[in-house]
């Protein structure tokens, strides 16, 4: 989108403008680069925007533009957000900051470690426009849509031009799904999935799904047995360097109240790094996530999954070199086409799609509760101190991690709280807070959509409810538990079960 010089938003195309005329010269002090007296464009830089392919960057002018970038206490505190969680963005941005600085590139940076830091972005922006005064401020689409609203009002308020350009960090667009679904009486992401794999040729032979499935998801529903993984490697980590220690340094003095712990701290928080898992991922863990992907296991948190969710979503990794690197692999005969297949779907398919539901939906979107539930979250998920095996591991993982993998969210957190009729913007703010690939395009519509139901049948086709059988036959929590699945009623019967029985009632 374009401003006009009212400091209203105008659509704009991917490429971005730029005036003829480039008046002013460039000063000789600044931080990282020569500040210019004449700041023809502020480019803001978001905390889910560390792209370094961006295209705001692509025609950059040290000369004339500068970047921006804000750490803001609301960030953490508008959701109760996991140390882990809050560190990774702020780690990740200020590798970013280092990394344009030391191209010669202006960039203004708020650091919560300032003498007076920033509440909001909104207040942050609001001071740096007066101070600054930008010709214009140009920013990628942001990825939730209270802090869309929140800069063009400020840029509307300051009578600076803002330009919103589209991201190109995905593998379509917000109008490519608007226009997939124009006309259309339901929305579903199969559908969605196939338009991609035809525009981007993957899983393709002679214009023909490879394998003649589009999907193997009755492939991929094996549970481990009664003995257990077998032949696990353990995901590559990354050991906190001294920008990332001074990230934790700032959540322990700033947010010390806050759930999680931070001691296994391991996440990539640069491309470099994010590429080294990806590769690890392709190498020791793709070939097994196919079968075993829906499947649980005491005390394993890793189990097959990829751990790259996080670099996706502050855009460490584009979804592209993540695809192609798991088509390569089955190609090279070192993946099945279940594995490879199932893999690519989550990108291709449910990452594309969920991400589609939210700009098509919002603002309203957030706030939908079709069930009409109006429990409060229960405590325990903040503590892990629940009874049942399989909440008390799933949420102890995520509290020591701030990660689950996607059945522990659906199928057990989630479960959970759609069974007992907790109010969907309750368990939304949770998954927000607790998960450290959270951000709100991707986080509510799986959340409120898929796990709660809230949407009544946007998002997904029926509720996803299943009785503690499904618990037990996908994992080895009811083994020793104090409840038994098969139950319904009496002193053992399973909650799960119960609550199921209930619901369907």
């Amino acid at each position: 989108m374009r401003g006009a010089a009212d400091g209203s938003v105008q659509p704009s195309g991917g490429k971005l403008s730029r005036p003829t005329s480039r008046g002013g010269q460039a000063g000789l002090v600044g931080l990282g680069g020569g500040v210019p007296t004449t700041l023809n464009r502020l480019l803001l830089i978001l905390g889910d925007q560390l792209d370094r392919a961006s295209p705001l960057l692509r025609d950059f002018d040290p000369a004339l533009d500068a970047l921006w970038m804000a750490e803001a206490t609301a960030e953490s505190t508008k959701v109760w957000s996991h140390r882990q969680r809050t560190a990774l963005f702020l780690s990740a941005m200020r590798h970013f900051r280092d990394e344009q600085r030391a191209l010669g590139r202006t960039v203004h940076y708020r650091s919560l470690d300032d003498e007076a830091p920033a509440a909001t972005l909104g207040e942050a922006l609001r001071a740096d426009l007066s101070r600054l005064k930008p010709a214009r401020v140009l920013v990628v689409e942001p990825g939730e849509w209270g802090v869309r609203d929140e800069l063009v009002e400020v840029c509307r308020v300051a009578g600076r031009p803002l330009e919103i350009v589209v991201d190109t960090h995905f593998l379509s667009t917000v109008a490519e799904f608007r226009a997939h679904a124009e006309g259309r009486k339901s929305l579903r992401m199969e559908f969605f999935y196939r338009e991609l794999r035809r525009k981007h040729n993957l899983l393709m032979e002679n214009g023909e799904p490879a394998g003649g499935e589009w999907n193997y998801d009755a492939d991929n529903r094996e549970s481990f047995g009664r003995d257990g993984p077998r032949g696990l490697v353990r995901p590559l980590l990354f050991p906190p360097d001294a920008t990332t220690r001074g990230a934790l340094a700032t959540v322990a003095k700033h947010f010390p109240g806050h759930p999680g712990k931070v001691e296994s701290f391991g996440w990539p928080v640069t491309p470099e790094d994010a590429r080294r898992a990806l590769a690890d991922f392709i190498e020791n863990r793709l070939p097994g996530f196919g079968p075993h992907q829906d499947a649980m296991w005491e005390g394993e948190a890793w189990l097959w999954h990829s751990r790259l969710s996080a670099a996706l979503n502050l855009k460490l990794l584009h979804p592209r070199e993540v695809v192609e690197a798991a088509e390569a692999a089955w190609r090279a005969g070192r993946v099945g086409l279940a594995s490879a297949e199932g893999f690519i779907r989550q990108i291709l398919g449910w990452r594309e799609y969920v991400r589609g539901i939210y700009w098509l939906r919002m603002p309203g979107y957030a706030q939908l509760n079709a069930l009409g539930a109006v429990e409060e979250l229960p405590g325990f998920y903040w503590t892990g101190k629940v009874p049942m095996a399989c909440l008390r591991d799933a949420i102890g993982m995520t509290l020591e991690n701030a990660y689950a993998h996607h059945i522990q969210r659906l199928m057990v957190t989630g479960l959970y709280a759609l069974l007992l009729g907790v109010r969907p913007q309750r368990v939304h703010e949770w998954y927000l807070a607790v998960y450290v690939d959270a951000v709100e395009w991707v986080e509510l519509p799986n959340t409120l959509g898929m796990s709660q139901f809230g949407d009544g049948g946007i998002m997904a086709s029926k509720p996803y409810v299943a009785s503690g059988k499904y618990i037990e036959r996908m994992s080895n929590h009811c083994r020793g538990c104090a409840f038994d699945p098969a139950a319904a009623t009496g002193p053992k019967a399973c909650p799960f079960t119960t609550l199921y029985w209930d619901f369907l009632d």
